[in-house]
């Protein structure tokens, strides 16, 4: 169990039976009566951010979060299908708890799932993601009009800036962080 002196950013924490992180904190300590913390805390399943003050005293269930490596099998309709590498058991997200990540994945990828009990609530990608160029502009040799970068769309659909020399076919990597080109795939 946690208590209020407990808290702090970034921890994890069960609050009505969901996960909360805590992204900010505030103490205070008035001139008469308790201690009072202020947290504003976001539910890792919805995204919904609580504004809570609490008195010195009060207790907290830490949250029973678990990351496993999984890989990923396919999309259908709107939900990801992840199997468990060690039990093959299937867990599947809707697109919101995939979030961004949808963007970067393709078929036997492997990434870890953040779970809350059975329910994955998160992925978590590689660093960086080798993906197909399937449409580019081409390069006009002598184009010295100042643009270091076209646009380029990747086999998931993804758009980003690459340098001009990148052609459709090619591979690239992608750092899943910033969502940006890295380099090209040698050999």
């Amino acid at each position: 169990m946690y208590t209020v002196a407990d808290l702090k950013k970034g921890l994890k924490l069960t609050l009505d039976g969901d996960p909360y992180l805590v992204i900010a904190f505030e103490f205070s300590k008035p001139g008469k009566g308790q201690a009072l913390y202020r947290t504003k805390m976001r539910n890792m399943i919805t995204g919904v951010i609580l504004d809570r003050t609490y008195r010195s005293g009060e207790t907290f269930e830490p949250a029973r979060l678990e990351e496993r490596r999984m890989q990923y099998l396919y999309k259908e309709d709107t939900h990801y299908t992840f199997m468990d590498n060690q039990t093959f058991e299937q867990v599947q997200m809707d697109e919101d708890a995939v979030g961004d990540a949808k963007n970067f994945l393709i078929d036997n990828l492997e990434v870890d799932i953040l779970l809350f009990g059975e329910k994955a609530i998160g992925v978590t990608l590689p660093n960086f993601v080798n993906l197909r160029v399937v449409q580019t502009d081409p390069w006009v040799k002598g184009d010295t009009s100042g643009s270091d970068s076209k646009p380029a769309t990747v086999e998931t659909g993804y758009a980003l800036r690459v340098p001009p020399f990148i052609e459709e076919g090619e591979m690239i990597v992608i750092d899943t962080r910033s969502g940006e080109y890295s380099t090209r795939v040698k050999g």
